[in-house]
C-alpha cells in the first residue's frame, strides 16, 4: 500500500494519514517534516537531505505520504498506488485551521511547531487562497498522467471509504 494525500492547510491530511496508518499498520510521513528541520525554529533542511529522505521513503514497500507540496516531491505521485486530492469546503477548511491554532496555543493539541499569528495569517490568507487559485489546477495537471489512480474527495474521511473499497 502506497498512498499519497494532498490538499490545502486544514483539509485533514495529517488526521486521515494517522487514521489510515493505525488502521492498516502502514507508516505515514508528513512532507513538512522532510522540508523543515524541527530541531531549529524555521530552518529548512538542505535540498539534498530533503530529497534523499523522500527518495528513501518512496522506495519502501508501503507508505502513506501527506502534504501540500506538489512541485517538489512529484516522485511520490509516480510511486503511489492511490493519490487522494482533498478539495474541502473553504469554510470548513478555514474553521479547522483556526480551531487547530486555538487548541495548540492553549496547549490542548500537540503540533510540529509553535503556531504564531503570522502562521495563521499565512495559512488562511496566503497559502489556502493560493491553493484555490493556482495550486489545485497545478496539482490536477501534474497528476493527470496518473488519473487512473487519482481520487478527488471533498472530505478527508471519504479516503477511508475509498481505501477500504480498493483493498477489498
Amino acid at each position: 500500500m502506497k498512498i499519497r494525500i494532498i490538499g490545502p492547510c486544514g483539509s485533514g491530511k495529517s488526521y486521515i494519514a494517522r487514521e489510515l496508518s493505525k488502521k492498516y499498520g502502514v507508516t505515514h510521513y508528513e512532507l513538512d517534516n522532510l522540508v523543515w528541520d524541527r530541531s531549529k525554529p524555521y530552518q529548512k533542511y538542505p535540498t539534498e537531505i530533503r530529497d534523499s529522505k523522500l527518495n528513501e521513503i518512496i522506495h519502501k514497500e508501503s507508505w502513506i505520504i501527506e502534504g501540500v507540496h506538489h512541485k517538489w516531491g512529484q516522485e511520490s505521485f509516480e510511486y503511489a498506488d492511490m493519490i487522494y486530492v482533498i478539495c474541502p469546503n473553504k469554510f470548513q477548511r478555514d474553521y479547522r485551521v483556526i480551531k487547530r491554532f486555538i487548541r495548540t496555543r492553549l496547549g490542548l493539541e500537540q503540533w510540529n511547531y509553535k503556531q504564531t499569528y503570522k502562521n495563521l495569517y499565512q495559512m488562511l490568507f496566503v497559502w489556502n487562497r493560493t491553493f484555490n487559485k493556482e495550486n489545485l489546477s497545478d496539482i490536477m495537471e501534474i497528476t493527470e498522467q496518473y488519473a487512473g489512480k487519482r481520487i478527488i474527495v471533498t472530505h478527508n474521511k471519504q479516503i477511508l471509504e475509498f481505501t477500504t473499497d480498493a483493498l477489498v
